[in-house]
């Protein structure tokens, strides 16, 4: 139930951020004078429908008798002889496939001259209007970001961005979560639900470090302070003290018990739309620091596979693995990640949810042809070269990039797929 609740949580998560990104492309469209012919929420076939009136600006019901081109269309004339189609008014639809949203607008195409087509419009019209779409993402992320600084923050990366005079910090115990059979951890007499409050005195935040301090220490006894938990309905939680001894370093492990690290939260007043912009700056640096880390891995891997020495090539497949490791897609995300979140509460997948919209904005950025920053770069290139971008050349690099990039999406799904059941 757990991960079917996940699942929905991150479709509709996904849904909502995709659908602002391309609301940020529709207002930039009618603030620029271009015509926007349908915004969907969701992906065709179409489940409902309504039209504007162009002249009342009022909105009516669009019966599916009329969803076909030719009843949503009149006849113009461009000149004397010219006959063309135009759309009788801007539609709104909710469409069947939760997957994200779309913004139509007129004359797509660069090489598009008529007056309220996106072709038609200047340069600069058309970078704000393909750079909306990024900018909404960044501003759902600081707006949820902003929200969390001064509802709780957690801090999930090293040095995360905080304004110190302004911040309180709450930390949670670790929580033992599993125990192993015959494992110091079980004949000391550790239980499941117990939280660790010290080992030696040392106060630990993180499972990792008190694994790491079990490592150093292996062999020997360590005394761990807990905080067990009463029976629910009993006020009878009791601090206990427990010495371990632990496993030698050549054992499999040094205590045997899994630990479920719950991360800090922190508190901003004042300072918390100041957080939500600070970190929203630092999670998009972050995001194309490790683009970068793996594009550079993946070349450097590929081009190692030449090489004739043996351990260059090996070590060229670590390089590789680790590019696969690190991607998650579309059923990584809403199978997995999102599952594990929405479980371990609304603070930590309003984070996610954050940390996601900078995703989108970093990736529509990057110069590929079938996203928004690559159809920039493609309009700049032209204008530059004082050649006009015809409809042929623009569909064809177009669609080639958005089969290269379903290619991709592709392989990582067949990724994720393979490390859920594995």
């Amino acid at each position: 139930m757990n991960i079917f609740i996940g699942v929905v949580v991150g479709l509709l998560a996904l849904m909502i951020l995709v659908t602002l990104h391309e609301f940020g492309h529709f207002l930039a469209a009618r603030r620029n004078g271009v015509n926007v012919l349908e915004f969907g929420i969701g992906f065709p076939p179409r489940a409902i429908a309504w039209i504007k009136d162009p002249k009342t600006g009022k909105w009516r019901r669009l019966p599916k008798k009329e969803w076909s081109r030719e009843k949503l269309s009149k006849v113009v004339y461009t000149d004397s002889k010219t006959k063309d189609f135009a759309q009788k008014g801007m539609i709104f639809s909710l469409n069947w496939l939760p997957i994200g949203g779309f913004c139509q607008m007129d004359g797509e195409s660069a090489e598009d001259e008529k007056k309220g087509t996106f072709g038609n419009a200047s340069f600069l019209a058309k970078t704000k209007i393909l750079f909306a779409g990024v900018a909404m993402n960044w501003l759902a992320a600081f707006i949820i970001l902003t929200v969390l600084a001064w509802a709780g923050m957690p801090n999930f990366i090293d040095g995360q961005f905080k304004i110190p005079i302004d911040n309180r910090v709450v930390s949670a115990p670790v929580e033992i979560t599993s125990v192993t059979e015959a494992s110091p951890a079980e004949k000391a007499g550790l239980m499941v639900g117990d939280q660790i409050i010290s080992v030696d005195g040392n106060e630990f935040l993180k499972g990792r470090e008190i694994i790491d301090y079990n490592n150093a220490h292996a062999g020997e006894e360590v005394l761990y302070k807990i905080l067990r938990r009463g029976e629910e309905g009993c006020n009878c939680d009791k601090n206990e003290e427990i010495v371990i001894k632990l496993n030698d370093s050549e054992a499999e492990y040094a205590l045997g018990a899994s630990m479920r690290t719950t991360p800090s939260l922190s508190y901003s007043t004042w300072s918390a739309p100041i957080v939500g912009a600070g970190l929203t700056l630092q999670l998009t640096g972050e995001t194309f620091k490790g683009v970068g880390m793996m594009i550079g891995n993946l070349i450097s891997g590929v081009v190692s596979q030449f090489s004739f020495d043996a351990t260059v090539r090996e070590n060229g497949q670590e390089a590789i693995s680790t590019v696969g490791d690190s991607v998650s897609g579309p059923v990584g995300i809403v199978g997995v990640i999102f599952p594990a979140f929405t479980a371990s509460g609304p603070t930590n997948l309003a984070f996610l949810v954050a940390l996601i919209s900078v995703s989108l904005a970093c990736m529509n950025v990057l110069p590929i042809p079938a996203l928004d920053g690559g159809r920039w770069l493609l309009i700049a290139i032209y204008k530059l070269r004082k050649k006009k971008l015809t409809k042929e050349i623009e569909e064809k690099i177009v669609s080639r990039a958005f089969i290269v990039l379903l290619a991709l999406i592709f392989i990582v799904t067949i990724l994720d797929i393979t490390r859920i059941i594995g």
